[in-house]
């Protein structure tokens, strides 16, 4: 077991309540602008205030999971330009802590936000999302049952029941039945679909289409190659009952990206959304690099403040590359892992560089 001097338990102990500080008051800052932001939506259907409430709410572990790497920068910042400012730092190493011996001590910090980003974001995130999105569309009386992949997706569309067995992100329908009722709640028809594309028109194109059309005792059967069918139904909807890849479980997008190799279609985004989730908890091992020598240097007046505004700047440059190199890569076919590891990897570089560069003042 490795014992912990007392230099070091004070600074993981600084470093934690520093970062806790940050992520408290992101959550606050983040959950005011999602009230917001769903203010637009009160009063459609059913859905009142204490519903926005309740989506914000289950919302926090997404919100969670995407700040733990900024707020362990900006926490880690900090704490160092605190311990800095008061000539804490240069007594820890005068005291014979070396720069790798603060790195490692802040290593263990982050390895333990890594482990808890990992398990909100299997355990937690994409049962909250789901859960959160199908509470919003229900109480905007846009969903009648979701019942996960065992039996696709209900809608309802006026005198119909729709069930889509597969709904991707990009608008594609897959395994479609259509169950029309009368004013009197008879069946009317059935009709089933292989697959359907939304088109700039506002309509589906179904293709191998069969319907079967009831009319008292008697019923007929009707094929079709394509069709068009206009429908309540439409992408933005299919986005609200739809987890995006981000927020999935590690399982269930190995199981869908298996699916779609299965059937020849293209899984880049998916692919990289996998190793997004094993790489991106990770990331908070970079930061910590990133913030160290910010810390050996004294501060004067307002560098506290400066220091704290570069780790801003520095996470919102990170969250930007890290929905810029996802969207590259599926758009130019790069290699997933490439994609997923690139800003992690730049952010490292960066930290090995100032590393350095302290070290040889």
């Amino acid at each position: 077991m490795i014992r912990l001097n007392l230099f070091q338990r004070y600074l993981i102990r600084e470093t934690f309540a520093a970062i806790l500080l940050v992520q408290m008051a992101f959550l606050v800052l983040f959950a005011f602008f999602d009230l917001v932001n769903e203010s637009r939506n009160i009063g459609r259907g059913a859905y009142q205030f204490a519903h926005a409430l309740l989506f914000i709410f289950l919302s926090l572990p997404g919100r969670i999971y995407e700040l733990i790497p900024i707020a362990v920068l900006i926490g880690t910042l900090y704490a160092l330009s605190t311990l800095a400012r008061h000539s804490e730092i240069t007594v820890m190493r005068a005291s014979g802590l070396s720069t790798r011996e603060l790195l490692m001590t802040l290593f263990r910090v982050a390895g333990l936000l890594a482990i808890v980003t990992f398990l909100i974001g299997e355990a937690v995130v994409p049962f909250s999302e789901k859960a959160a999105q199908d509470m919003r569309a229900r109480a905007m009386e846009q969903v009648v049952a979701q019942h996960g992949f065992e039996s696709g997706l209900w809608i309802k569309d006026g005198q119909k029941f729709v069930n889509v067995q597969v709904a991707t992100p990009d608008a594609r329908l897959q395994g479609i039945r259509i169950y029309e009722f009368d004013q009197r709640a008879a069946l009317k028809s059935v009709s089933e679909a292989k697959e359907g594309f939304f088109l700039p028109s506002g309509r589906w194109r179904l293709s191998e289409v069969v319907s079967t059309v009831i009319d008292g005792d008697k019923a007929s059967v009707e094929h079709y190659p394509e069709i068009e069918w206009q429908s309540a139904l439409n992408p933005q909807l299919l986005a609200v009952l739809m987890v995006a890849p981000e927020r999935m479980s590690l399982y269930g997008l190995i199981n869908y990206t298996r699916h779609l190799s299965d059937n020849r279609q293209k899984t880049e985004r998916y692919e990289i959304a996998i190793w997004k989730k094993l790489i991106y908890p990770l990331t908070a091992l970079v930061m910590v690099a990133l913030a160290l020598p910010f810390g050996y240097s004294h501060s004067r007046m307002g560098g506290v403040s400066l220091k704290i505004f570069a780790g801003v700047m520095l996470g919102v440059l990170f969250y930007m590359l890290n929905g810029l190199f996802s969207s590259l890569g599926v758009i130019n076919s790069w290699i997933p892992f490439a994609s997923a590891v690139a800003p992690s990897a730049m952010f490292m570089l960066a930290a090995v560089g100032l590393l350095w560069w302290v070290e040889r003042r």
